[in-house]
């Protein structure tokens, strides 16, 4: 092996970590799956589709009703997003 070639290794913490406070992943959610996501959230309608914005963790940011919306508030916090499908 070259060195450019040399493999990096991570421990699982610091794979845990990576992306941390500065990656966020957008995704579409339906609002019957919010429950468990979003703890604390008050009632809201079912069948409705909204904006989710999560830390790299998996942590929940915040939820609207339009992607612009959420992308705003990624970048308000400085997060660069990457959407999942």
């Amino acid at each position: 092996m070259t060195r450019t070639d040399e493999l990096i290794t991570m421990t699982s913490g610091e794979l845990a970590h990576l992306g941390e406070g500065s990656v966020a992943y957008l995704r579409k959610v339906s609002s019957d799956d919010l429950r468990g996501r979003f703890p604390g959230l008050d009632e809201i309608a079912p069948g409705l589709e909204l904006w989710a914005l999560f830390a790299a963790n998996g942590q929940p940011i915040l939820l609207s009703d339009a992607r612009d919306r959420a992308l705003a508030g990624a970048l308000e916090n400085d997060l660069t997003t990457v959407a999942i499908h």
